[in-house]
């Protein structure tokens, strides 16, 4: 297997990040970080009220400082939230040294597992699809940077972990 400290998992709301994550994790006797737990305990408060209260900007500095502290733990599978790695310093710290791997899925599937009112994602309430389109062509290009690419519309939990296992260990 090459040599890598954290796996880190990027996408869209309901790519299977925080599911496929925690098992990948199993899997590998490694620990689980999602970037949103670590941002909620720094915060004091549930994501929604960030934004709500500070909005965006201070959101998205405080999941910076969320990411530098994850990616200085113990070796970990990493669930990012999904615009952590828009921003280039993030991208920088999260891919280098590490396996990134970009869970996708097309729109429709993405809005039928977060539901079309966003299921308590501040960036989707109220229009889930439309929002998860302009993200998807936002941020496409900037997901396709990492190292792996795993559609997981028709796979369960279990067959995305074999997926990126099988991935990791036959790519440098």
């Amino acid at each position: 297997m090459a040599e890598f400290r954290h796996i880190v998992l990027v996408g869209l709301s309901g790519s299977g990040k925080s599911t496929v994550g925690r098992l990948l994790a199993e899997r590998l006797g490694r620990r689980f970080v999602d970037t949103d737990d670590v941002i909620v305990a720094r915060a004091g408060k549930p994501i929604p009220r960030v934004f709500e209260e500070q909005g965006e900007v201070a959101f998205r500095k405080v999941e910076a400082e969320a990411v530098d502290e994850v990616l200085n733990g113990e070796p970990a599978v990493i669930a990012t939230g999904g615009g952590a790695p828009v921003d280039p310093a993030n991208r920088a710290k999260l891919w280098t040294g590490n396996r990134a791997v970009w869970l996708d899925a097309p729109v429709d599937v993405l809005v039928r597992r977060v539901g079309e009112a966003g299921s308590g994602r501040p960036l989707l309430s109220g229009d889930a699809a439309g929002t998860l389109a302009r993200l998807r062509a936002k941020r496409e290009s900037i997901y396709g940077t990492a190292h792996f690419h795993l559609d997981t519309t028709s796979l369960g939990p279990d067959e995305a972990v074999e997926a990126i296992l099988t991935a990791i260990e036959t790519q440098p």
